[in-house]
Parts: structure tokens; sequence; C-alpha cells
């Protein structure tokens, strides 16, 4: 029996990336009327900062003098509810193709296929792929026992979880999961090669009181192979520091072993690169092809720096140059601010 294909999806804007610039992309195209898509190989919005420094502190973030990075995700996730875009996460764009309309077709993995009028590349320093396990065989179990990311606690609920990892984001989820109140996993497990981490010290704190609690469980040592029975993995074969082999019983093995930026598909797309970057006309931070714009760290242009609070500035005059291109013989909306506004309060949900 064939599968019919998935539809395709039309938008407005394609934004591929959705880290804080990517997301802040969302909120300027919103206010200049223009629907968007978010796409991202993370299964989850936040790019770097949610996953590398979900719990530590980001101290250069205009008007906010300490957040962490999931602190700034939510935040941002908040300012772009009005224009409520539509996320597809877990998805690696592959091909982007200009169309002989005019506008752009982006196939990403899993049979995803976006027709967008305008497209902007926010994808840092490339699509963050995580460090899969070297254990040969287990890739089998992927997205059915293994997995490398969360999109939905619940899915651990009433399992014996596995978390690998010693990292923040391996603390950070063996935390969660282990205290939820509902739909919680059975047991929790965090394994690690040794007995450290690479956390905040309030992290690894938290950590040790709910181990000495009883709340959670913590080994030391690497997974070198694996127990199946009925198609199922039941269990991972740890081996110690010392060498000693040990087993431990699983429904579900979550591997939080950090994530590798590539640049990967973008190579392909025949679009102007300087350094393995984006190179940009900082008019507009459209790139060599009209219709695709380049933000954030992947982007380069004389006097570039690497920070957020660029990113966001570069977005908002993309914004303003897709406008034209999505709305094309409009007359362009005046500068307005959102402090007085009616046109932007409309758009914000404002009362």
């Amino acid at each position: 029996m064939t599968t019919a294909p998935e539809p395709v999806i039309e938008t407005d804007a394609a934004v591929i990336g959705a880290g804080p610039v990517g997301l802040f992309q969302v909120f300027q195209l919103g206010l200049q009327e223009i629907r968007a898509h978010v796409i991202d190989a993370l299964p989850h919005t936040g790019g770097q900062p949610a996953e590398l420094y979900a719990g530590k502190p980001i101290y250069d973030i205009p008007a906010i003098a300490v957040c962490t990075g999931r602190e700034l995700t939510d935040a941002l996730m908040r300012q772009i509810a009005p224009f409520a875009p539509q996320f597809h996460l877990g998805h690696l764009v592959e091909t982007l193709q200009r169309q002989p309309d005019g506008r752009w077709r982006l196939g990403a993995g899993g049979g995803l296929t976006l027709l967008a009028r305008v497209v902007v590349i926010a994808a840092g320093v490339g699509a963050f792929q995580p460090k899969r396990l070297k254990v040969a065989g287990i890739e089998a179990f992927e997205r059915r026992q293994l997995f490398y990311g969360v999109t939905d606690s619940a899915r651990f609920a009433g399992q014996r979880l596995l978390i690998a990892g010693g990292g923040e984001p391996a603390l950070d989820w063996a935390i969660r999961l282990a205290t939820l109140t509902d739909q919680a996993p059975a047991s929790v497990t965090l394994l690690h090669r040794r007995d450290g981490f690479q956390a905040a010290p309030a992290s690894v704190e938290r950590l040790r009181a709910l181990q000495s609690a009883g709340r959670l469980r913590f080994a030391v040592g690497q997974i070198t192979g694996f127990e199946q029975a009925g198609g199922r993995m039941t269990a991972a074969h740890v081996t110690g520091p010392d060498g000693a082999l040990a087993s431990l019983p699983l429904d579900a093995l979550l591997a939080l072993h950090g994530l590798s930026p590539r640049l990967g598909p973008v190579t392909g797309w025949q679009l102007a690169l300087e350094r393995k970057q984006l190179a940009v006309d900082t008019e507009t931070f459209q790139t060599s092809e009209p219709g695709v714009f380049a933000v954030g760290d992947i982007n380069t242009y004389p006097g570039k720096k690497k920070l957020i609070v660029c990113g966001f500035h570069e977005a908002t005059l993309a914004a303003y140059a897709a406008r034209a291109i999505v709305a094309p013989g409009e007359e362009p909306p005046p500068l307005e601010y959102t402090t007085s506004s009616a046109r932007l309060h409309r758009l914000l949900k404002v009362d």
C-alpha cells in the first residue's frame, strides 16, 4: 500500500532555526504582518542557549540583568505568542529550491515540505545534531526506546528510564523527570562516565539531594552494549571505570551527550559563503539569493560580532526587507512604535 505524500505547507515566511534570534525574527515578521513557520533540527525551541546554557546565567540581554537560557527562551515564546507561529521541531531542512513563481520550496526530514515567499536562515553555527551512541545495532531502537531529546515527557510515564550524560541538559532532565508528580517514570537512573559533572553547582546539589532521598539513582560507567528480547531493548550493558561490567534494566534510554553543530545541507544551497558563513548585505541581511535572508551567527559581514543582541538587530532589518517581497506593490507601513501604534497594538492583542 502506497503512503500518500505529506501536503505542502504554504506560508509567507519560513524561519530555519528556533534559537533566540530565530524566535525574535518571528516577532519582527509578525509586526510586519508576515506569517511564519519555524523549522529546527532540535526537538525543542531555544537553540544553543536552551540546550547548553539552560540553567546558566546570561548577562548581555538588553534590559535583563541576568537570565538563564531557558528563561530567555520562555520570554521569547511569550513575546511571539500573539502571532501564533507554527513550529516543526526535530526536522532538518535538507533542500532549498527556488520555484518558477519565485517562491522557495524547503524539503526537510520526515516528509515535511514548505513553500514560502521568503526564507530566513537563523541556524546559528549550523544545525545542532546530537552526539549518537557508538554502540553497534542500537540505532534500531531510535525513536522507539532510544531518544536524543525530549519533546513530551509523558512518553516516559511508568517506564524505567536511563539517562546517559553528565552535562547541564542531562542533569536538568534527570531532575525534572524524577520530580514529576503526574505521568512520572517508574524510575530514573542517571549514568555518567565519572562521578563529576559539567553543570551548575546548584544542579549538582539538587541531583545529590534527590539521590540521597531515593528519588533518583546514579551510576558511573559507559554504555558498551545492550540486551534485547522480543524486538525490544531490555537493559544496557555498562562498563565502569575499573572495567567491571554491569547491566542496567530499562524501558527507555535518553542519551544526552551533547550536540555537534554542522553547517550541513546549507553548503549545497548555492548561497555565497565566506569561511563557512553566509555573506549578507547589511542593509537588508539578504544573502546572494533574493528572498533568502540570514541572521545571527550563521552570517558574516565586515565588523560582524557573534552576539545575540546583534542578531536581534539583524532580524529587525531583515523583517522590513521581507515585507517588500511578501507584499509587493503595497505601500509599506510607516515606522511605528509599539508604545503608541494602534495597528501594532491590534497585532499584539494589546487591550
